[in-house]
Formats: C-alpha cells, structure tokens, sequence
C-alpha cells in the first residue's frame, strides 16, 4: 500500500489568518477590564470578576479556533487525504452543475467552530479552477448549502482523475479564504485556504470511488484517509 506518514516540524502555532481577530479580541479583553476596574471592581467585585473570566474565555476560544496543531500527516499517491477537521455529514451520489455536468460522488465534512478551521489539498496535483460564488449563509448542515452558500470551489488534477474541494460558508462562517489559483502545482496536505468561525467543506469525487470514511466519523484534516482512487 502506498501510505506514509510525517510529523509536521512545528509546535502548535497561530493561523496568520487569526491575526488580526487576536489582536481586536485581546484589545477589546484588555479595554473591558481596565474600564471594569476603575468603574465596577469597588461597588461590584463579584461582577468585576465575572467579566474578567468570561472575557478570558472568549479569548482563549479566538485563540483556539485559529490554532495549527502538530500532526502526524498522512501522505499516499492513491488516497485522497481529508481536507477539513469536523464530521462526515454527506456521502451521496449527485449531479454536479458547476464543473463537472455530471454525476458525481460527494463526501462533505460538517466544521464546528470548535474543530481546527485550516482546509488542506486533498491531492498532489495541478489546480486547473478557482471560482468564488456569492451566495446565502444559510446553517452549513442545510441540504441546499452546497449550491446555494457563499463558496468556493477549487479543483486539483491528479493524473486523469479530477477531484472538487468546495468552502462553503455557514450560518456563523462569513469571510472565505482560499489560496488557490488555475496553474498552480500543490502538494497533498498544504494549505489550501481557512474558513473562519464554522463551516462546510465538500468533495466532490469521481462516481465509484471507494470511501474509507462513514457518515457520522469525526474526521481529522491531513491525516484520516476519505477516500481511495
């Protein structure tokens, strides 16, 4: 069987695209409690204290749901690599109007804002598109999620074999980041883009594929196996 694995070399680090969120939360954590102690702590102390600790843990949550944790990657020619944390909520034969205009066999992965946001390329392969759609934001579970969400699809080529990653955004999950461009060369397990605060990720594969995963699993980016080709 044509399976490896490797250890990312790094510690748990920070998402660049958490930045930005971190810096506001930990400015707006710091700016309550300062007004807090001046305004509340003397008449209030008990309330002083809650929003200190309610804060503190909203800010932990900005800072978890950014985190890049070290994994033991999972890397094979034949596999196709999940690209998003969360779980399988969809493993159905459709027709797809976007690409494809055909049947084709969709796994999608349901993200909780709890679960590590940064999606993966499933394949080694070329990206041959890259399309942003508007969309609805309706719950990410929603049937009609797929093609009526603000999304993303990108499709990698592997050989004769192409496969569809689609972003979708959820109810909460309203800034889409993708890194792709059509031309572009990617290797299995990089970043393929981040989705903030809860979301979806589809994968739209070749009819007959062989799903290595069952609805309900919880599923781990870059390292449980979705499906052999």
């Amino acid at each position: 069987m044509d399976l490896t694995f490797a250890v990312q070399p790094n510690n748990m680090t920070i998402h660049k695209e958490g930045y930005k969120s971190i810096a506001i939360a930990t400015l707006v954590f710091a700016l309550l409690n300062i007004l807090s102690f001046f305004f509340i702590s003397a008449a209030l102390p008990w309330l002083s204290w809650l929003i200190l600790v309610a804060t503190f843990g909203l800010l932990l949550f900005i800072l978890s749901f950014f985190r890049i944790p070290n994994r033991n990657m999972t890397f094979g020619d034949n596999k196709v690599i999940c690209p998003a944390d969360g779980k399988v909520v969809v493993i159905e034969e459709i027709h797809d109007t976007e690409y494809f205009n055909g049947p084709r066999l969709q796994v999608s992965i349901f993200m909780s804002p709890a679960n590590v946001h940064v999606n993966r390329n499933p394949v080694t392969g070329d990206v041959v598109y890259s399309k942003y759609h508007k969309g609805k934001y309706l719950v990410a579970w929603h049937p009609k999620s797929s093609t009526e969400n603000e999304r993303h699809s990108v499709v990698l080529k592997r050989g004769n074999t192409e496969i569809l990653v689609k972003q979708i955004a959820g109810a909460l999950a309203k800034r889409i980041v993708n890194y792709l461009q059509p031309g572009m060369k990617v290797k299995q397990n990089d970043e393929l883009g981040f989705i903030k605060f809860g979301s979806r990720v589809d994968v739209l594969l070749p009819v007959g594929t062989a799903v290595d995963v069952k609805l309900d699993q919880m599923v781990q980016g870059g390292v449980t196996v979705l499906a052999t080709l």
